[in-house]
């Protein structure tokens, strides 16, 4: 019995016959100006499951005719690269035609990364690296800076049907109906390797007359689990998606990367005080219920628990989401951190210091202070900067929401500030 997997099976044997990366191997693609040149650069293929990542490096060695090595970063190490150095070293002729494929290379720390540079500085390797994550957070400078980046996309629905045609003049017909297949393609979510996976779990059922529809596809195959990641990249592009999307004011887009998320298996409570974060950042004094709302949803969440509980953080993604934008309170609290560290040295101004002894009183603690509730207005305008700092204007309102509001009360304050100080 032939127990190669069907990915195997399928693994391209020309370059001509991967699909969904035509951007880079076609014949303006970077990998085949590469390959024009007749100068093989190392490497870096980045791009999430079943993209061809794999494949695209054996046939990348195989267009220089270069010895194929592979190393996994998740079980080699140091140790397992100078091995294949040595191989390499200790038969020059034969050495020089090698190429080096690290599958995961993020899994590499700093030092294990450090061990490949000046093998790749003398040309003893031809590295390429494939990863799932952002090389710019995993690999370290120096390795970046000795190798081209490639970013390959998830594959389209069309590629992955194209995949499927190839599989069925290859073997066989697949026993399903059209709207199948695409229903299969759909499941794949991009994964080249996952389809072919399901197109062996169909195989493993006893053959019928009819082909199989959908309704018979779901209860044979299992759903693929969500391409998340809660320590990756995935989980970072994700967040940032979604905060964006509320930032954006898109309450569909917000919803929907909310629901990834939790498809994804994170924890609601993240996402909970995510949303207490942009209440403030992104919303601000535009809409003051948006701060206690979204607190109220973490409590409600913690008080119900799931599933319950995730309906509360849905609503207010919504209502956050529809809530009128301001940053500026989000703006005045940077600006005055900046002079706050720039001037922590400077004491408030003496009217405003208590004077609870006779000596305090004496050196001018309190003196000259007006109490603004004995006055008519209510305000005095004094100067409640330190005396050796011009007075700062940090807040700035915007024309939005409750914010309008905000900005008759200063423009209020500040006429009365001009009148008493003039």
């Amino acid at each position: 019995m032939n127990m190669t997997p069907l990915a195997e099976k399928m693994r391209p044997q020309t370059l001509h016959e991967v699909v969904g990366q035509d951007h880079l191997i076609s014949s303006f693609g970077l990998i085949q100006k590469i390959i024009d040149s007749k100068r093989p650069l190392s490497i870096i293929l980045w791009g999430p499951p079943g993209c061809g990542k794999t494949s695209i490096a054996r046939l990348y060695a195989k267009a220089f005719n270069l010895r194929f090595e592979i190393l996994n970063a998740s079980f080699s190490g140091i140790a397992d690269i100078r091995k294949i150095v040595k191989e390499i070293e200790d038969n020059p002729l034969f050495g020089l035609n090698t190429l080096l494929f690290v599958d995961e290379i993020h899994r590499f720390n700093k030092a294990q990364q450090d061990a490949f540079l000046p093998y790749v500085e003398k040309g003893t390797i031809i590295l390429v690296g494939a990863t799932a994550e952002n090389p710019s957070f995993y690999l370290n400078k120096a390795l970046l800076s000795r190798v081209r980046v490639l970013t390959l996309h998830p594959l389209d629905k069309s590629s992955l049907l194209q995949l499927i045609d190839q599989y069925e003049k290859k073997f066989s017909p697949l026993n399903i109906t059209t709207d199948a297949k695409e229903h299969i393609a759909a499941m794949s979510q991009g994964d080249a390797r996952y389809l072919f996976n399901l197109i062996e779990n169909i195989l493993s059922v006893p053959k019928v007359n009819q082909p199989l529809t959908i309704s018979d596809l779901q209860s044979i195959l299992q759903r693929r689990q969500s391409l998340f990641d809660k320590e990756g990249d995935s989980h970072y592009n994700l967040i940032s998606a979604l905060h964006k999307s509320v930032r954006g004011s898109d309450p569909d887009a917000s919803i929907y990367w909310f629901t990834r998320m939790l498809e994804g298996g994170e924890e609601p409570l993240f996402l909970a005080r995510r949303l207490i974060r942009m209440a403030s950042e992104d919303i601000g004094l535009a809409d003051p219920q948006a701060l206690p709302l979204a607190i109220a949803a973490k409590d409600a969440y913690e008080m119900l628990g799931s599933p319950e509980g995730e309906l509360a953080i849905a609503q207010v993604v919504v209502y956050l989401a529809l809530a009128p934008k301001s940053n500026a309170l989000y703006t005045a609290y940077g600006k005055a951190t900046e002079q706050a560290a720039k001037t922590n040295h400077l004491p408030p101004p003496n009217i405003i210091l208590n004077a609870p002894t006779p000596l305090m009183k004496q050196v001018g603690y309190g003196k000259g202070y007006e109490y603004d509730h004995d006055l008519s207005t209510g305000f005095s305008g004094q100067n409640y900067f330190p005396d050796d700092l011009p007075r700062q204007s940090f807040y700035h309102p915007v024309e939005r929401g409750f914010e309008r509001e905000m900005q008759k009360r200063m423009a209020y304050f500040d006429s009365l500030r001009e009148k008493l100080n003039k």
